[in-house]
């Protein structure tokens, strides 16, 4: 008897189904571009099977939203039957077609499941934002991206040919499929501020990927480039966050002032015998946060240069890896390594990486690597190096860290001396990251307090 009650069906008005969300949050989804699939699962609750005589989205066929219910494609479906405490998966996708709005707008429907007499309902909600798509694209004349237009979107490379400048307006955004790099042959300069920075990421920006590391490969200087310079701008979640190569005639080739590179998978910053200037910038939470090779000529001042280990990336490497040498092909190639470091700090996690100042030399040529008022955390101090007015092994105290909730700020607590607090000397720079006067006192690292 109990056999044939589960495949008899329950007609009953007070049948008790359940879903497993009663909104599904779409973030923004760029126009032509679809979106994630998201899922949410009805239950059927009851000791006897459930048929639902409809499943559909109330807006019908001419909603942006799709569904996929339980393998079939399609904006209804009737007669759905649920085994006795058995459940249903439903898949919604959302397209938004494009228009001429510069500011994200909301979409919204909701999926309505009919069973006996009743209506239950799970809410849609999707931001959709056009944007300029670029696929396989190469910037062959001087070009300006400005800010009070639609975002750019990446598809495939976006390359900027040798001689050629592509120059970035303050609020620029730009978002990058995970098979698009930047690569630089020309010239990039990026001008933002502190309220409208320009922003690289990729275009992932639903709650599962917004915040993934190597999302997108990076910004690649190749030899050919010179004269590029980037302020106030943030570039995360790359694989690699920038890649200079080779020396030019013009010195440096890249320079970075007040800057953000975060949550690259690989390395924040990677110099192979190339020549990088950086200033009031942090480098944080990277596999290697700033890692220069193969020799070249390197100057950064008032950086914060810090690693905690998070869900996706373990702390694994030193945030600064210096060495005039590079391995290819079972051979060893040097070259002449010039690198000064003023007023920063180079900080990771305790138990993980004993040392966060790595320096290397193998080479014969000329070689100087300077700290000048500098915190850093090492067992033993960096090698090959000139070490002047260090602070050694003394927490830098900044405001906020929870790796568990994804919290990383790198100003300093207000209610305790920090070490870093008025122990730098005086610079050329005049501003921090948040572009606040230096005045006559300089503390360590990007922020002033």
């Amino acid at each position: 008897m109990a056999s044939c009650k589960k495949d008899s069906f329950i007609t009953s008005p007070d049948a008790n189904l359940s879903t497993s969300r009663d909104t599904l949050f779409f973030d923004t989804v760029f126009t032509t571009a679809g979106s994630v699939t998201q899922v949410f699962k009805i239950y059927n609750n009851n000791n006897q099977k459930l048929n639902l005589s409809q499943i559909k989205l109330a807006g019908g066929i001419a909603s942006p939203f799709k569904l996929n219910i339980d393998g079939t494609s399609g904006p209804l479906l009737n007669n759905v039957e649920i085994n006795a405490n058995d459940s249903l998966y439903i898949f919604v996708q959302v397209n938004v077609n494009p228009n001429s709005n510069t500011l994200p707008f909301i979409l919204t429907d909701s999926v309505q499941i009919n069973y006996n007499g009743n209506k239950k309902f799970v809410q849609l909600q999707a931001y959709g934002q056009n944007a300029h798509f670029l696929k396989n694209e190469t910037i062959k004349q001087f070009t300006v991206w400005g800010s009070n237009d639609l975002p750019y979107v990446i598809l495939g490379n976006l390359r900027v040919d040798t001689g050629v400048l592509l120059h970035l307006s303050a609020g620029t955004r730009v978002y990058f499929h995970a098979d698009a790099p930047l690569i630089v042959d020309g010239t990039l300069q990026l001008n933002g501020t502190a309220a409208k920075p320009v922003v690289f990421s990729g275009d992932r920006t639903d709650a599962d990927y917004k915040d993934l590391p190597a999302s997108w490969p990076g910004i690649i200087f190749r030899n050919s480039s010179e004269q590029n310079w980037m302020i106030h701008a943030i570039i995360k979640n790359a694989y690699q966050g920038i890649v200079a190569q080779g020396l030019s005639a013009l010195t440096p080739k890249v320079s970075i002032s007040r800057c953000i590179i975060s949550n690259a998978y690989d390395a924040g910053i990677l110099g192979v015998g190339t020549s990088i200037y950086a200033d009031n910038s942090l480098i944080s939470n990277c596999g290697s946060n700033i890692n220069l090779v193969y020799g070249g000529n390197y100057q950064f001042t008032n950086c914060t240069v810090a690693s905690y280990g998070s869900y996706y990336i373990s702390h694994k490497a030193p945030v600064l890896q210096v060495a005039d040498y590079i391995s290819q092909n079972n051979m060893l190639y040097t070259a002449p390594l010039k690198a000064t470091f003023t007023n920063s700090i180079f900080w990771g996690d305790f138990g993980s990486v004993d040392n966060e100042v790595v320096v290397d030399k193998k080479g014969a040529g000329p070689f100087s690597v300077s700290f000048d008022h500098v915190l850093y955390k090492a067992k033993t101090d960096p090698s090959f190096s000139t070490i002047n007015a260090a602070l050694k092994n003394l927490p830098p105290l900044f405001d906020s860290i929870n790796t568990a909730k994804g919290i990383y700020d790198f100003h300093f607590t207000k209610n305790a001396a920090a070490p870093a607090i008025h122990a730098g000397i005086p610079t050329s720079f005049g501003f921090d990251m948040d572009d606040k006067e230096w005045g006559a006192t300089f503390d360590l690292g990007c922020y002033k307090r």
